[in-house]
């Protein structure tokens, strides 16, 4: 069954996403249990990548480039064009929030599932991740006209437990548990993780559905705002990835337009404002088309042909 499921994912994915817009009550009973589920998510992605081919990826220039275009350069762009289109205040925190959120934990599974590679994925997730609680900070505190003011203690707990205990855990599993056992249970949790991440659609998608039965004028500009950002971080990645190959430019798209908004809106969801909410909710519809978006992609567009190491960030 797992395999079955991991297999279909990029088709159940966009499903999960339709049955929580179609079945609200049970979309927004799963909510407050995605924190928990987000944890886990990233524990096990993190367990089931090779520690040390992990930590070489992490280690190369090219990876914290990227990093710095995710997060500083998209903010640069996305932020221009919202004041360009005269968003809202509320509007354009929301924005910004997005654009300084790292890479979603689901990425290197989604990845994978279109036949791209996992590791470069993984590696840029943590970047990212690792940069968007300094980007995020940053952004509200420039973005926020009245006095910003973030509760230190209670932000830094939220990052500590949801980005450093994961990371702190699956770094003691590689110190303790011996290598063979970790290789067999490399394909299971790989397997895990892309099930784990039908919980997020599902249930992050509630939002958007009560402004849509409120409004649905409303809810069609919210999700043209979420297509429109996704669409553009996918296309300035893959504009300016392109020849590095094929395969490294879908690589950064996709993981660029993947963004762990729900990771976001734990450590700091307060000082988001009310448009952040409804916002991650729309998101989920165009992150969630996207791994079919990649597949076609993948199996229509001919390009020359590229070198095996075109597959790996340089």
């Amino acid at each position: 069954m797992l395999s079955f499921l991991a297999k279909h994912s990029s088709l159940l994915l966009i499903v999960a996403t339709l049955l929580g817009f179609l079945w609200p009550e049970a979309s927004h009973a799963v909510f407050p249990s995605l924190p928990y589920v987000l944890f886990f998510l990233m524990l096990f992605t993190l367990v089931g990548i090779e520690q040390s081919s992990l930590l070489k990826v992490l280690r190369q220039k090219q990876c914290w480039v990227y990093s710095f275009l995710h997060s500083i350069g998209m903010t640069v762009i996305a932020a221009t064009l919202a004041i360009v289109f005269d968003a809202s205040e509320s509007l354009l925190i929301a924005i910004v929030a997005v654009t300084a959120t790292g890479s979603l934990f689901a990425t290197p599974a989604i990845v994978r599932s279109v036949g791209l590679d996992a590791l470069s994925a993984m590696a840029m997730t943590i970047a990212t991740t690792l940069m968007m609680p300094l980007v995020l900070y940053i952004n509200l505190l420039i973005f926020q006209s009245d006095g910003f003011t973030l509760d230190m203690a209670n932000y830094s707990l939220r990052l500590l437990i949801f980005i450093v205990c994961p990371m702190a855990f699956s770094a003691l599993v590689y110190r303790l548990v011996p290598r063979q056992t970790l290789t067999r249970v490399h394909g299971k949790l790989s397997q895990l993780t892309i099930i784990l991440v039908f919980a997020f659609p599902f249930g992050l998608i509630g939002p958007y559905r009560d402004i849509f039965d409120a409004s649905p004028t409303l809810a069609g500009q919210y999700l043209a705002i979420a297509i429109s950002l996704c669409f553009l971080f996918f296309i300035v990645c893959a504009a300016l990835y392109f020849r590095q190959g094929r395969n490294i430019a879908l690589l950064t798209a996709i993981t660029s337009a993947n963004r762990n908004v729900l990771l976001t809106f734990t450590v700091a969801g307060s000082y988001l404002g009310p448009d952040f909410l409804i916002l991650l909710g729309a998101l989920q519809i165009p992150t969630y088309a996207l791994p079919l978006f990649i597949r076609w992609i993948n199996n229509h567009i001919t390009t020359r042909d590229y070198s095996p190491q075109t597959n790996h960030l340089e």
